[in-house]
């Protein structure tokens, strides 16, 4: 006959496992995330750490490679050459992203309404050019700019006109604008638009009850159930912003004049370390604008959090 044994007493607490089992664990869980530490570490860290390595020493032509501490810092806050080109992507940034977005919201809004016919086919056609690669939409706009063999030049010259040279000096920054707009508009009405997907239709039903219009249906109820996929977008278009460099970089053979080697941070940095061999210099404005872009797109995040609760 078998005996059983007595139940546990209430509110005692089952025994710890041992410690080798729970060491065993443990290690189970490194051996699942160390491919991504590994992989996070060679791509990531070890470029950051070598750039600031790198941002730490000067070479020179008697002594080689000596360490000057933050000397390369001090040139680099005080250089006229980078602090005119942040003053161009910063005003490309505040003219820029809310034009885009403020684009891409009302179209995103647009499709969602429902009142949109054929809206399948707007919102793939308006999110096909972001698949076009930077590129070639760079060179295709390049080509209608021109002033001498492209759309613009074809217009002066069949109907007498003389209109103003997108990629002149005054112009090619907005020239700029106009290309990234167009390629990003569709990637930003995407996230806008999976945003409003997942509204609850209930508070639409209940708006409709109340009487209220479309104006404060999108007012009160679709624009703050969205507010942390726009957070996301402007942080995300902030960062491309201070991060532009393909499409100036292809511009600049069509305009020399207009494009210079320090038009933008990212440009003054390329130009820096393949053109001018100034590669602890070059490593040194890219450790500033990295502290710059985090440090704003941080304020951003905190500021649209403190909103959102």
């Amino acid at each position: 006959m078998t005996t059983l044994s007595p139940p546990a007493v209430a509110g005692r607490s089952a025994a710890p496992p041992p410690k080798g089992r729970t060491r065993r664990r443990s290690w189970v869980g490194w051996g699942f995330i160390a491919p991504f530490m590994v992989v996070f570490t060679l791509v990531f860290l070890a470029p950051i750490a070598y750039s600031i390595y790198l941002s730490l020493f000067r070479e020179q032509m008697v002594g080689g490679n000596s360490f000057v501490g933050l000397e390369n810092y001090q040139r680099a806050l005080e250089d006229p050459k980078f602090w005119d080109a942040l003053g161009r992507v910063s005003l490309f940034l505040v003219v820029q992203v809310p034009i885009m977005l403020g684009i891409a919201l009302l179209v995103a809004l647009a499709i969602d309404s429902g009142r949109l016919y054929g809206k399948n086919f707007f919102r793939i056609a308006i999110f096909m050019p972001y698949a076009v690669p930077a590129v070639v939409a760079t060179l295709m706009w390049g080509f209608i700019y021109g002033s001498r063999f492209g759309l613009v030049g074809n217009i002066n010259d069949a109907f007498g006109v003389s209109l103003p040279n997108p990629l002149s000096p005054d112009l090619v920054l907005a020239s700029i604008g106009n290309i990234v707009t167009w390629e990003f508009v569709g990637y930003n009405m995407l996230i806008f638009y999976a945003a409003l997907r997942v509204v609850p239709h209930s508070l639409y039903e209940a708006a409709e009850i109340d009487g209220a219009s479309q104006f404060r249906v999108i007012t009160a109820i679709k624009l703050p159930a969205i507010r942390g996929a726009l957070v996301i977008a402007t942080i995300f278009s902030i960062i491309g912003s201070f991060q532009l460099f393909n499409e100036p970089s292809i511009l600049q053979s069509l305009a020399p004049n207009a494009i210079t080697t320090d038009f933008t941070p990212n440009l003054f940095t390329y130009s820096l370390s393949f053109s001018g061999q100034q590669h602890n210099y070059a490593a040194t404005v890219a450790i500033l604008m990295g502290l710059l872009t985090m440090v704003v797109a941080y304020v951003v995040q905190l500021r649209g959090m403190r909103k959102e609760s």
